[in-house]
């Protein structure tokens, strides 16, 4: 009984060895064919066009990374001047005034104006063609709004 023990187990390590042998096989066929697919790829890839591909990719990102420093500073230039946003204060409170829109009544705070600015002399005409302008384009504008 006790042969019989030791021939089964010594069968059974067979088998494990053979089934290890079969593992090792089919690796060894799977890594073939990587190897020779690499070979193929090197064989079509030419390594100076690579080279030179990648070094023209870093030259244009480069060029792109200063043009956008570039368009950054002079963006941060225009709009750091304290002047213009007084001046666009100016353009939208006479804007609403000549709308006749008053705020100060529905909000606390702000500084709108309650009339028209001053007209000076020989802007009589040049006011009546923007506001002629201004009254063809307020159906357009408020069709927009609408539709917000």
């Amino acid at each position: 009984k006790e042969k019989l023990y030791e021939t089964k187990a010594q069968l059974n390590s067979v088998g494990m060895q053979a089934s290890a042998m079969a593992t090792q096989a089919s690796a060894i066929t799977a890594v073939g064919a990587v190897t020779e697919a690499l070979g193929n790829a090197n064989k079509v890839m030419d390594a100076t066009k690579m080279n030179k591909t990648l070094m023209e990719f870093q030259r244009e990102n480069e060029m792109a990374n200063m043009k956008e420093e570039m368009m950054n500073d002079a963006l941060a230039d225009a709009f750091d001047e304290s002047d213009v946003e007084e001046e666009a204060n100016e353009v939208t409170n006479q804007v609403l005034a000549e709308l006749g829109v008053e705020l100060d009544s529905k909000m606390v705070g702000l500084d709108a104006p309650n009339k028209a600015p001053p007209k000076k002399e020989g802007e009589e005409g040049v006011v009546s063609e923007e506001e002629a302008a201004l009254m063809d384009a307020l159906p357009d504008l408020r069709a927009r709004l609408d539709a917000l």
